[in-house]
């Protein structure tokens, strides 16, 4: 099929004509929903059933995140957005760096002082009648930001555990047609709109170095995925009263 529009069109990361994808659009039957509720649609298949957690890599298309099961901002938003597109749904990306410091009781205390300042972030912009809202509340699936809801059940601001709110008793995650964000408070620098993931990853690379690439391929995600499933199931990591991070105090943070 020939698309016309670049905000409708496949790409090798935005993969909707695969198999998979194609496959997953048919039994759901979003296509046959009106736009808004089309969107809310697919934006809870991603939010509530795919898991929160860490790819091999950023730039990998959206059916193997449909495969792994689970993602994080960027490759969440892979999928989003190919569900989207597949569903005739017009949407871009919006990209961003994010302080590490986001990222804090996730990643290794061990491994935490060599990450890089700053880490590679998105969200998916998605027009909805005439206006285009802004799509980052899908991150983190429900049981884990529950898990951390009740951790935390004394402190509405946290930077920290792949959390970056004012209100983490009631972040703005739902569906209800307007913009959702879980992550917005942790952003370092705008990196502006981009019409693909493609595009925004040949401009924009998370550089660790080859040897600190393999590490985190290898080693660190394993090891940050079997933390999310222990945060997940209530088990977080040993934390003070410091863990509630802001970055703008960073350097005061103790969270194990």
């Amino acid at each position: 099929m020939i698309h016309t529009d670049p905000l409708l069109a496949p790409t090798r990361l935005l993969d909707f004509e695969s198999p998979a994808i194609a496959a997953l659009l048919e039994a759901r039957g979003w296509k046959a929903l009106p736009p808004d509720a089309r969107i809310g649609a697919i934006y809870d298949f991603v939010r509530k059933e795919i898991a929160f957690g860490y790819n091999r890599a950023d730039d990998i298309p959206a059916s193997q995140v449909l495969v792994d099961g689970f993602g994080q901002c960027n490759t969440k938003g892979t999928l989003l957005m190919a569900l989207l597109r597949g569903a005739g749904i017009r949407c871009r990306l919006h990209g961003f760096t994010i302080h590490k410091a986001l990222q804090r009781g996730v990643v290794p205390e061990l491994v935490y002082p060599v990450a890089p300042a700053e880490i590679l972030h998105s969200w998916i912009e998605v027009e909805t009648g005439d206006m285009w809202i802004d799509l980052e509340g899908f991150i983190l699936d429900a049981p884990y930001l529950t898990a951390l809801q009740r951790a935390f059940s004394d402190t509405d601001s946290l930077c920290g555990y792949g959390v970056g709110t004012e209100c983490l008793s009631s972040p703005p995650v739902e569906w209800a047609g307007a913009s959702t964000y879980i992550q917005k408070t942790g952003i370092a620098r705008d990196l502006g709109t981009f019409e693909t993931p493609d595009e925004f990853y040949n401009v924009h690379r998370q550089e660790f170095g080859q040897l600190r690439d393999w590490i985190y391929r290898h080693i660190v995600r394993q090891w940050m995925n079997v933390r999310v499933c222990r945060i997940r199931d209530g088990r977080l990591p040993l934390k003070s009263g410091t863990a509630r991070l802001n970055h703008r105090h960073e350097g005061d943070a103790h969270a194990a």
